[in-house]
């Protein structure tokens, strides 16, 4: 096979020798394996940390557990949360519970949702690029306080605890050597509990290394999924630290075999159904629906969020309404500056026109929650007592399009999928 040409900004993908967990069985696996950490909630945190005592929750979310309260005294309580991490790091390595692989590798990771095409990538170490560099666009907003956790725990465990997801160039040198790789039995292999099946083949031949590094080099990516990771790692680096410039990422092809993009959509804290149409109206065709059989769950399920025009479901669980047309209203409260590729999103309407100009909320998490579902969204709205935005995903050709004009979307704009499992793969920062 021919070696492609590397590009100036292509990504720099290597090997790593990385930390698994010793027990390689799927049972074992699924107890100790979780979310990405921003998928979990306190609850779902609390529940995955009673599954087992080692699962990577109480590293990706640490807290100080009770016994360790009453066992550690005030040196315990005055912790900090990432410091807990990094001692329960040491004390997993020193028990054996993650080993360390021999040689470098790269993990052929495949993803397999009931129904659907397995998405297939490769996890490895990518270098952070020099600024100015076009190997890895971000196209998402952080918000600095998540940013600043992350690379806390960065600094105090020397270790990346989970994958961030970037969609690379499709590239036909990529995809053949992805095709071949698949020999033999998986190393690892779990089904999570959405029924998405995870297997991962540890390659370590060194021609094939070789190769993937090159092919690699001659695509660039964006980040699908973990933007707060990817800043957390970009300031890790600032600080001098030792063996920082690289990160753990799943790489995946842009199109065929590749993620696919579903929406996120917001929820509106304190606001009710009658204040929120009144004044959306100000901007948008408002008009109410009768969901059939009055079923509001089951009509609000069936919203098409793939791509699709300006127009959003409001609901408070109970009453629901379609915004459309916006008008000029909402249109201008859109920074006129900005690349078209960016003000004609949904989502950038639905955060400055609706959130902000009619509604007066400011951009933070308290103000706009996420929710990655439906079911989620509802559920929040009727906690909150306020009202449940339902967005139109972004295209793939958005997301990029947006990332190579220079521009951010507003934090928590895609929902790519599947998601690899954390837990599975680690990476130590000294190599």
């Amino acid at each position: 096979m021919d070696q492609p040409l590397p590009r100036p900004d292509g990504l720099q993908v290597r090997p790593i020798r990385a930390l698994t967990y010793r027990r390689h069985d799927p049972s074992h696996l699924a107890r100790v394996s979780s979310p990405a950490y921003d998928l979990v909630t306190a609850a779902g945190r609390e529940r995955l940390a009673g599954e087992d005592p080692h699962n990577i929750v109480r590293l990706i979310l640490p807290h100080v557990e009770a016994n360790e309260r009453e066992d550690g005294g005030r040196a315990a309580r005055d912790r900090h949360p990432a410091e807990t991490a990094a001692a329960t790091l040491d004390r997993w390595l020193d028990e054996g519970v993650l080993v360390r692989d021999p040689v470098p590798a790269l993990w052929r990771y495949e993803m397999a949702p009931p129904g659907r095409a397995a998405t297939t990538g490769w996890l490895g170490a990518v270098a952070l690029p020099p600024r100015g560099s076009a190997a890895v666009l971000p196209h998402e907003d952080t918000y600095a306080p998540a940013v600043e956790g992350r690379r806390a725990l960065l600094a105090a465990t020397r270790t990346d605890l989970e994958p961030i997801v970037l969609a690379h160039d499709t590239d036909a040198a990529v995809a053949a050597l992805t095709q071949a790789a698949a020999v033999g039995p998986p190393t690892l292999e779990v089904a999570d509990p959405d029924g998405v099946r995870h297997r991962l083949w540890r390659v370590t031949d060194a021609a094939v290394l070789d190769a993937l590094t090159a092919a690699f080099a001659s695509t660039a990516a964006v980040i699908a999924d973990g933007h707060h990771r990817f800043a957390a790692a970009t300031e890790h680096q600032r600080s001098g630290a030792a063996h920082a410039g690289a990160v753990l990422a799943l790489v995946t092809p842009m199109g065929p075999g590749g993620l696919h993009l579903r929406a996120i959509h917001r929820v509106v804290p304190d606001l009710t159904m009658d204040t929120a149409l009144t004044s959306a109206a100000a901007g948008f065709t408002v008009r109410e629906l009768t969901p059939p059989d009055g079923d509001t769950d089951a009509f609000l399920r069936s919203w098409p969020a793939g791509p699709g025009p300006a127009t959003f479901l409001v609901t408070d669980g109970q009453r629901v309404a379609e915004l459309s047309a916006p008008t000029g209203a909402v249109r201008d409260a859109v920074p006129a500056e900005a690349p078209e590729a960016w003000r004609g999103l949904d989502v950038v309407l639905a955060h400055h026109g609706l959130f902000g100009r009619l509604w007066g909320r400011s951009d933070d998490p308290a103000s706009v929650l996420v929710a990655h579902d439906v079911d989620e969204a509802l559920r929040s709205a009727r906690e909150r007592a306020g009202v449940a935005v339902l967005l139109h995903s972004p295209s793939p050709a958005d997301v990029a399009a947006v990332a190579r004009a220079g521009a951010r979307m507003p934090r928590k704009s895609t929902l790519f999928v599947p998601k690899p499992r954390t837990g599975l793969v680690l990476r130590p920062h000294d190599g």
